[in-house]
């Protein structure tokens, strides 16, 4: 998998939350995927799982914006972004590691309280 298609990954992940479209996120991910958001927490196993946990933040209204260049390497891209809520504000980074196919087999979201903004 070459840069492009990484950063192409980037962008739709970035359009499902605009369009709030599910079918996006599960087009994005492995069937065996795993998701760690944040990383420290119970990570979810599976597509299904994965779809479930990402139905509440689209729900929400969530918004993405990229704050930064995604950095491409090995199998990987990892992407500054800020999640825009409508009471709160997260800057995040994520790691997406991609596998022969071009989906994304784990993703680990990189945020702590220190990153929450409220208001």
């Amino acid at each position: 998998m070459d840069a492009k298609q990484k950063l192409a990954a980037v962008d739709r992940y970035v359009e499902a939350f605009e369009k709030g479209d599910l079918d996006i996120i599960r087009s994005l991910y492995a069937d065996n995927a795993v998701v760690e958001d944040p990383v420290g927490t119970d990570p979810h196993h599976g597509l299904e799982a994965i779809c479930k946990f990402y139905e509440g933040a689209l729900g929400a209204g969530i918004k993405l914006t990229l704050s930064g260049t995604p950095r491409c390497a090995g199998n990987a891209v990892a992407f500054p972004f800020r999640v825009n809520g409508p009471s709160m504000s997260i800057e995040v980074i994520d790691v997406f590691e991609f596998n022969d196919e071009g989906k994304v087999v784990k993703m680990k979201a990189y945020w702590g309280p220190e990153n929450v903004e409220q208001g």
